[in-house]
């Protein structure tokens, strides 16, 4: 096939009925992953991509070396301490991948490398590496690998003394491990190998085969997954069971990893609860009793159902609890208030409690790692739009601050006061007011004529927060001005804001995110001709949403690994995840969920009209979106669409829903995202 030719993909009629009502979908083949003519298919996209974009490669290998060249490379991670040894995440020069080393009780100390993943990666197209536990005795290390990127990793344990990596291999697991206290069991989470659900608890024996390895716990519901970890305190080894609405803890005292598990409540539909032991208490973070932004309770470690919770903090209309950690002197509570986070300090026995400071009008700032259970220092990050990312240790007693690590610029030429960030806010269609942080370099002017880049994600209650990027500034140096979006959907706003964008309200993230466009042109920020939109995976079906719906705003939209295809997948109880998503989308063997979702999904409702100039990205070995989705969804466009703007596909066929695992590798995807949006602005040099 001529590369310039614009694919086109065949038709083969495939008919899906539900609830009486047949649609055809006539690219439906396109899932079959082994099917030869499926990879020339990607491969034409492919090759059309790249041969309409060949006169922006130079700019795009200038742009990556402009990224790459703000980046520290030779950087490490702030050493954190725990039980005797300073643990550090370096890079060297050069290099793609991390070094996992520790300093025994003083940072003076000789540096032992625990893991080169750089060596450990050769011969690999992908490799990630994750779920490092160390035992409690230090000698042993568990670690996962996975070199495939569907997130099934294999569980070896290395020898930290000998540096011997031993026989024992688990397969299909998520990566992480957790020791009981004897230095020789090791609790693990296995995924189904079909739907990858992780499903079982598994325990293993040092120097066994896996084959004999004892079934812990089964998460039968299919809804649901499950996970394990060990208390702060050392104590407990603890099974969590999860979906998106509730959730349910076992518990295991660590020093008998022969023992029995022990229910800590029972599961109740829509209650969410997570626990954390102090003493001779559980402190529970819940929601139940319609605590939508969650409250604080405590119970007695021996009688731990619900019905003999205490309430500790109690739950607030315009605050939501998001999480507690727990020190010996002190107790640590992030919150949330009209958007921004809040770190409150208090001490046990009641004689002080205070809120850290924090004087921006939009910023991100959240408590880090913090292992050492007697330790007074809290360590808390701290970033925004246009101040790079701190590490920042605090004394909860002294209130001494000792920042420890400040994101570096390199290249000389960045200053945050060169950049003016702010938060402004866009009435919905319904009367909510929606807020967007945005920045810009200080002599961009906002006018009709200013590109603007609208990013947002709104799905599962997660926040995208008004974070720093050093990539970005490829954007914000030309001229672009960058928003985030804080749509329904997310939990900006609290938990009730993302209530009201999900299930049968999900078409209120769409329709925040379209309002959020009007106002941004309504205000002269910018034009329908300069305007970008941007979202990946359920951003993406974002992106998918949006363009169906006010597809004249926007000159350009990039939709990242797009969930598109929702009815077909939300049918489909084979493909990964897909059960664990009722409580978000909706369950389509329901008449009412199939209605509502087929009245927004991307796919099914791409129609005859014009379509932005995008830019469309997936892995092959995705496997949380799988790539068949944005295929299906781009030959229809290609099919429908009623003008010649533009319409690319870029498929890595080595990756999976991350893109490329190097640490610079990624940044090759972000320059083509970037030339994409200046060359439609007039912009590549």
């Amino acid at each position: 096939m001529n590369p310039t030719t614009v694919p086109v993909a065949k038709k083969i009629p495939h008919q899906l009925e539900k609830h009486g009502d047949i649609r055809v979908d006539p690219y439906y083949w396109m899932n079959e992953r082994e099917n030869p003519e499926v990879v020339s298919y990607l491969n034409s996209e492919n090759d059309y991509y790249n041969t309409l974009t060949a006169h922006t490669k130079k700019f795009q290998e200038d742009l990556f070396t402009e990224m790459r060249a703000r980046i520290k490379e030779d950087d490490e991670s702030v050493p954190y301490k725990k039980n005797g040894y300073w643990y550090i995440t370096r890079y060297e020069k050069g290099k793609e991948y991390p070094i996992y080393s520790r300093k025994k009780e003083s940072l003076d100390a000789e540096e032992e490398i625990m893991f080169d993943a750089n060596i450990m990666a050769e011969g690999h197209d992908f490799f990630n590496i994750g779920g490092i536990a160390i035992s409690p005795d230090n000698k042993l290390a568990a670690f996962g690998v996975d070199t495939v990127s569907r997130r099934q990793y294999d569980i070896q344990i290395k020898n930290l003394e000998t540096g011997e990596i031993y026989s024992d291999k688990i397969a299909n697991t998520t990566g992480g491990a957790v020791w009981a206290n004897d230095n020789k069991t090791l609790f693990y989470t296995k995924k189904d190998p079909v739907t990858l659900r992780s499903d079982k608890i598994l325990k293993h024996k040092l120097a066994t085969n896996a084959d004999l390895d004892q079934e812990v716990f089964h998460e039968k519901d299919e809804t649901f997954g499950t996970y394990v970890y060990k208390s702060k305190s050392k104590k407990y080894i603890i099974v969590g069971s999860y979906s998106t609405l509730t959730s349910e803890y076992q518990t295991l005292l660590a020093d008998e990893p022969e023992g029995e598990l022990k229910m800590f409540s029972p599961r109740e539909r829509g209650v969410e609860y997570g626990i954390a032991h102090y003493g001779d208490s559980f402190f529970v973070h819940t929601n139940k009793d319609g605590a939508t932004n969650f409250k604080m309770m405590k119970v007695g470690e021996d009688n731990t159902s619900s019905e003999n919770w205490k309430e500790f903090i109690p739950h607030r209309n315009d605050v939501l609890l998001e999480d507690l950690d727990i020190f010996k002197d002190y107790y640590v509570l992030s919150e949330r208030e009209n958007g921004l986070n809040t770190i409150k300090v208090v001490r046990w026995d009641g004689s002080d409690s205070y809120y850290l400071p924090f004087e921006n009008e939009t910023y991100t700032a959240s408590v880090g790692r913090n292992p050492d259970f007697d330790s007074e220092i809290l360590r808390y990050s701290y970033n925004s739009m246009a101040t790079p990312s701190s590490v920042i240790d605090f004394n909860m007693h002294t209130k001494a601050k000792d920042i420890k690590k400040e994101q570096e610029v390199l290249g000389g030429t960045f200053d945050k006061d060169n950049y003016i960030e702010k938060r402004i806010w866009a009435t919905a269609r319904d009367g909510v007011k929606v807020p967007m942080s945005m920045v810009y370099h200080k002599e961009t002017q906002l006018t009709p004529e200013t590109p603007i880049l609208q990013y947002a994600y709104g799905s599962y209650g997660y926040t995208i927060d008004p974070y720093f990027s050093t990539i970005r500034l490829s954007l914000l140096d030309r001229g672009f001005v960058y928003v985030i979006a804080h749509i329904r959907g997310g939990q900006y706003l609290g938990r009730q804001w993302y209530e009201d964008g999900k299930l049968l309200k999900k078409k209120n993230t769409f329709t925040d995110f379209v309002d959020c466009s009007q106002y941004l042109i309504d205000e002269g920020y910018t034009s329908p001709e300069h305007l970008y939109a941007m979202g990946g995976s359920a951003g993406g079906l974002l992106m998918g949403a949006v363009i169906n719906m006010a597809p004249e705003l926007y000159n350009g939209v990039i939709a990242s690994v797009p969930f598109v295809d929702v009815v077909t997948t939300m049918l489909d109880d084979s493909i990964p995840l897909t059960t664990g998503e009722y409580d978000e989308w909706g369950n389509p063997n329901e008449k009412e969920y199939y209605d509502y979702m087929l009245s927004y999904s991307p796919y099914d409702q791409v129609t005859a009209q014009d379509y932005p100039n995008m830019l469309v990205t997936t892995g092959f070995h995705d496997s949380q979106v799988q790539y068949f989705e944005p295929a299906k969804w781009v030959a229809r466009l290609r099919e429908l669409k009623t003008n010649d703007k533009l319409l690319y596909f870029d498929i890595n066929m080595d990756a999976g829903h991350g893109g490329a695992s190097g640490r610079f590798e990624a940044l090759k995807e972000v320059a083509k995202e970037y030339a994409f949006l200046l060359d439609l602005e007039g912009k590549i040099d």
